[in-house]
């Protein structure tokens, strides 16, 4: 652990990540606002063409700053990982992940750090969603954009609980981090949806943060064009993948049986029914109305069952951090070496 590190709540050792490319104007900024109960600050020059590590070097002297040069253009998450990992060497407790865009508030941190260290979340994020008079800022085009990402992103992570999943304002718990395979996650602009789908995998407890998001002049280099390319690939796989962990190798349960009778109900009566037509068309007699009821009735008890596998995967959202779950299997093993 870094020797001018500033210890925070309870003495826990508080990180800040900040992913750098093209943000040579607001950098500063960003790091100047940065609250003095964090420890250690990441900046991870991610080969940008701007230079912003030298920049940083040469004109911060703030001592709590470390920067991480990366030789090659990884994205955003490749950046950010680069940095959780050096933070969990170097013993962090809670790592802040913010963007050096200047549109994330660094004095909004501690709400983040606190629903860490109080046991109620492993990893909280921003929510631009939840005051709807702060939607005003936010240009049209990400409004609906972050919309329609929400609803999918809900049914690919299964955290039913949260809005915004693209926002980069997040802090995650060290236990929670250590179970997530970084090398796997994702490392460009999917990055954030990726930690969700890992983090749900792990059973880890996620809370939205309200906050207000600040727009500048500053240019996004997300490309839109591309997102609407990848993402939707990225989304189905992610999702069949939850759904094969959650209902059928991790556990067996009253979801797995309604996915899979719904489903068989809702394909037997549409082949039945289609069967069907292409009889009467053929024949030239029309089908009976209990040939129909054949059809229509497993269609429709199919999807009222579908329809209950959503209630059930939404009820079942983590509760139970991973931060108090291996507290407690420690507490369970020392008592057994005690007896």
């Amino acid at each position: 652990m870094l020797e001018n590190s500033a210890l925070s709540v309870g003495g826990a050792c508080i990180s800040v990540v900040i992913p750098c490319y093209k943000v040579k104007k607001q950098i500063l900024a960003v790091i100047a606002e940065i609250p003095k109960s964090v420890s250690t600050i990441y900046v991870v020059d991610d080969c940008c063409p701007e230079e912003v590590g030298r920049l940083v070097k040469e004109n911060c002297p703030d001592p709590r700053v470390r920067v991480l040069f990366h030789e090659y253009n990884t994205g955003v998450g490749g950046a950010t990982i680069s940095g959780y990992r050096q933070a969990l060497l170097d013993g962090a407790t809670v790592i802040v992940k913010i963007d050096g865009d200047g549109q994330m508030d660094p004095r909004l941190m501690d709400r983040f750090v606190e629903l860490i260290l109080s046991g109620k979340a492993d990893y909280a994020k921003g929510n631009r969603f939840f005051d709807i008079e702060l939607l005003a800022t936010m240009p049209r085009a990400r409004l609906f954009g972050n919309s329609v990402l929400s609803l999918i992103n809900k049914a690919t992570t299964g955290y039913w609980n949260i809005m915004d999943p693209t926002n980069g304002y997040t802090a995650i718990h060290s236990a929670a981090l250590r179970h997530l395979p970084l090398e796997k996650l994702d490392q460009g602009y999917f990055f954030e949806s990726d930690m969700l789908f890992r983090l749900n995998i792990a059973r880890a407890v996620v809370v939205d943060v309200p906050m207000e998001a600040r727009y500048g002049a500053e240019i996004s280099n997300l490309r839109i064009s591309n997102a609407v390319a990848e993402f939707p690939g990225k989304y189905l796989r992610r999702f069949v993948k939850r759904i094969c962990y959650t209902y059928f190798l991790r556990d067996f349960n009253a979801g797995t049986v309604e996915l899979i009778v719904g489903i068989l109900l809702v394909l037997g009566g549409a082949i039945f029914g289609i069967l069907r037509w292409h009889l009467s068309d053929e024949t030239g007699i029309p089908a009976t109305s209990g040939q129909v009821m054949l059809s229509a009735l497993p269609i429709l008890l199919g999807f009222q069952l579908l329809i209950s596998l959503i209630a059930f995967d939404i009820a079942n959202v983590p509760t139970t951090t991973l931060q108090s779950s291996i507290a407690r299997r420690a507490e369970e093993r020392n008592s057994v070496k005690g007896d």
